[in-house]
Order: C-alpha cells, then sequence, then structure tokens
C-alpha cells in the first residue's frame, strides 16, 4: 500500500475503521488514485481502464470474506465519480465495507459521487456498510452523493448500513433495488446533519417477486439550520411485504421533510409506512441531568443512543 500521511489515515480509520492493510480483499482511494490494491483466491478486484472505478467478482459460494472499497480525500477542489459493480455470486456470504471521507481545509469544494450496483446471485447473501465522513476548516464544502443500485435474484439477501453522522455539507443520497422471489432487502440510515448542511435521501424499491420483502427504515437528527428531506417508496408488484419507516429528531431551527410512498399492484401486497418526527423530550433530558450531566451532555448521550 502507497504512503498515506497522518489525516488520511484519520479518516480512514473514521470510514473504515481501519488503522492499517485489512485482511481479505481491498482496494483504498486516495485523492482520486489506488492507494493499495489486492485481490484474494475468491474475490477479485478489477479496476476500469480508464481508472474511475472497479469491477468485484465474488465466486459462488464465497463465504465469510470481505472486501474494503474506502475513498480518502483531503485535495481542495477534487472532484469525481467513480463507478463500481459487485458481482456477488450464487450462494456466498460475503461483507462488503466502503464509505467515503472527505478533509477539506481549502476555499473550493470538494465532490465525491459514487455510483454502486450489486447484483446478488441465487441465494447469496451480502452486508454492505457505507459511511461518510467530512472534516477540515477551509471554507469549501464537502459534498458526497452515492448512488446505490442493487438487484436480488431469487432467495438473495442484501443488508444495508448507510451512516452519515458529521461534517459532509451537502449529500444526494439514491438508492435503487429490484427483488426478485423470496429475496429479501434490509436497510438501516443513520443520519444526522448540522450547521447549514443539506441531506436528501431517496428510496426506490420495487418487489417483483412472490415472498419478496423490504425493510427500510431511516433515523435522524436536524440540528442547527440544516434541511433533511427523506423520500421513500415502495411498490409491491407480486405477493410480499414492504416496510418503511422515518424518525428523525429536530432540534433548533432545523427542518425535515417525510415522504411516504406505496404502490400496491397486486392484492397480496402487504406494504406499511411509518413517519415520526419530534424534539427531544424534556423529561428525557431532566432523568439524565438528575444523574448529574449538564443539559448539553444529556442532549448528546439521547442522540448518540437514538443513532446507534
Amino acid at each position: 500500500m502507497l504512503e498515506m500521511d497522518e489525516i488520511q489515515k484519520r479518516i480512514l480509520n473514521e470510514v473504515a475503521g481501519l488503522h492499517d492493510v485489512p485482511e481479505g480483499a481491498y482496494n483504498i482511494r486516495a485523492n482520486g488514485k489506488s492507494a493499495g490494491r489486492a485481490s484474494t483466491a475468491n474475490i477479485d478486484i478489477i479496476p476500469r481502464e480508464d481508472g474511475q472505478g472497479l469491477t468485484v467478482k465474488i465466486k459462488p459460494g464465497t463465504k465469510h470474506e470481505s472486501v474494503h472499497i474506502p475513498v480518502v480525500m483531503t485535495q481542495t477542489g477534487l472532484k469525481e465519480v467513480v463507478y463500481n459493480d459487485f458481482y456477488i455470486g450464487e450462494g456466498s456470504d460475503v461483507v462488503i465495507v466502503a464509505g467515503c471521507g472527505i478533509d477539506n481545509c481549502g476555499n473550493q469544494d470538494s465532490q465525491h459521487d459514487g455510483v454502486h450496483r450489486f447484483f446478488v446471485g441465487k441465494g447469496a447473501r451480502v452486508k454492505y456498510v457505507e459511511k461518510h465522513y467530512g472534516s477540515g476548516n477551509g471554507r469549501g464544502k464537502r459534498i458526497l452523493n452515492p448512488v446505490t443500485e442493487v438487484y436480488i435474484e431469487d432467495d438473495g439477501q442484501a443488508e444495508m448500513e448507510m451512516i452519515q453522522i458529521k461534517g459532509v455539507d451537502d449529500t444526494d443520497r439514491v438508492t435503487k433495488a429490484e427483488l426478485g422471489a423470496g429475496a429479501s432487502l434490509v436497510v438501516r440510515e443513520r443520519l444526522m446533519t448540522h450547521d447549514d448542511q443539506n441531506a436528501v435521501s431517496t428510496y426506490v424499491v420495487n418487489l417483483n417477486g412472490a415472498g419478496s420483502k423490504a425493510d427500510v427504515v431511516s433515523r435522524s437528527v436536524a440540528r442547527d439550520k440544516s434541511y433533511q428531506k427523506f423520500d421513500a417508496v415502495i411498490t409491491g408488484n407480486a405477493p410480499c411485504s414492504g416496510h418503511t419507516e422515518c424518525d428523525a429528531i429536530i432540534m433548533d431551527e432545523g427542518r425535515i421533510l417525510a415522504v411516504p410512498g406505496l404502490e400496491a399492484n397486486d392484492v397480496d401486497a402487504a406494504l406499511v409506512h411509518e413517519a415520526a418526527i419530534g424534539k427531544i423530550a424534556g423529561d428525557q433530558i431532566i432523568k439524565l441531568m438528575t444523574l448529574g450531566l449538564t443539559e448539553a451532555e444529556a442532549e448528546e448521550q439521547i442522540i448518540n443512543g437514538f443513532l446507534k
């Protein structure tokens, strides 16, 4: 792996929990270039010819292996679009850890747009973890626009953790999924915005096969003058079950918009949406303050627990 400076190493730890070269297959991207790459006997990472992404092929039956593909950016003014395709072979069971961190100390905007497509084979299972993080004291923005497409064949499973807790000024997050018979999708989004940040999360899930199911849940906190929009549409085209939920805490002068969308095109499609937006209950804060916490510490304790 190429040498990385201390800022890049810190960001790598924030978005992927890495202190050193990970076990298994990996590709680490730093300021638009590869900082290290390795394949395994069962997982092949192939760079695109234009250098703007990867093709990751996981052999059928691969079990208990992982892929790490984090991105770190410390160069102000850098803007890039990266395309990554993942082919998860039939009957495999793997973990993919992604994420992007931007440290911008300059006056120009820095932006990373990642387009990830997952092709989950029959009976395969993938857990995907994506964490976004921003830091730096420059006037330039930290912008992250992930697009995630998931195509799940019969009896396949995808579990996705989408996390953004700090420092991202603008994000437009789009997730699309197509599910076959008996396929399942579980999404857990955790999001916090602060200052003047904006975050839009859009989910479009099509349940096409009999017995398919989806559970999309977002938990978020909007602080200061930040704005959030959660837009989720689940369409049932067969006997299926779908659930989407937005649970949000609003603080200060924050703004939150939840837009539910359910479409049933089959008499046996069972679809549910739930949404709740509100402030932190005063009795929760008082209870923690009686234990010796200040009001600010009590708020942080509640928020941390809510976003776990």
